[in-house]
């Protein structure tokens, strides 16, 4: 884990430089987008399976040939897994549909949060939100590409239940996400 540089290392700035450095600080952090993630969704196994298999392969391969440097077979062949799975990539998205989805401002995720209060049965069990009514306003809010509640919630009623939980998973996820560190000094 890297850390700052300590302050004892670097001359005291001036007031004058002080706030400036600040104002900029401020104004990257400001500029700083939300997280994002999506969710791909392809009905077909075989090139799922397929996937796998590629990945699975130049895993093996790129293992077999760093641990056997200047070896010409096994780097060649961890080249040509290597396009063998580039190849199976691009047929897989080519066969794939993506939902993305954004972290909203926390603001925005505590109000739709309380626009969906647990029942009091849910409240007992210790949930913060209605199990029944939050997800799909969450997918909606959450989803880059528009989709609706109604469509949010024909897919999480429509699809397995598997899927319909990968679906709650992205955008309930993404909501998770940290892209800072906490440091000690």
């Amino acid at each position: 884990m890297s850390r700052p540089a300590q302050a004892a290392k670097h001359p005291s700035p001036s007031a004058a430089e002080a706030e400036g450095a600040w104002s900029a600080k401020m104004n990257r952090l400001r500029r700083r987008a939300l997280p994002q993630n999506w969710l791909r969704v392809c009905d077909d196994a075989e090139l799922r399976q397929r996937y796998d298999e590629a990945e699975q392969a130049a895993r093996r391969s790129r293992f077999v040939a760093e641990a056997n440097p200047g070896d010409e077979l096994a780097e060649r062949q961890a080249a040509e897994a290597d396009t063998a799975l580039d190849q199976a990539l691009h047929a897989l998205d080519a066969a794939s549909e993506f939902l993305f989805f954004r972290a909203l401002p926390r603001p925005v995720l505590e109000e739709l949060i309380s626009q969906h209060p647990p029942t009091e049965q849910q409240s007992e069990e210790g949930a913060i939100f209605n199990a029944d009514t939050f997800p799909a306003a969450l997918v909606a809010a959450a989803s880059v590409d528009g989709m609706s509640r109604a469509e949010a919630e024909e897919l999480l009623n429509g699809w397995s239940t598997p899927d319909a939980n990968d679906l709650w998973d992205a955008a309930w996820q993404i909501q998770q996400e940290s892209r800072v560190e906490l440091g000690k000094g």
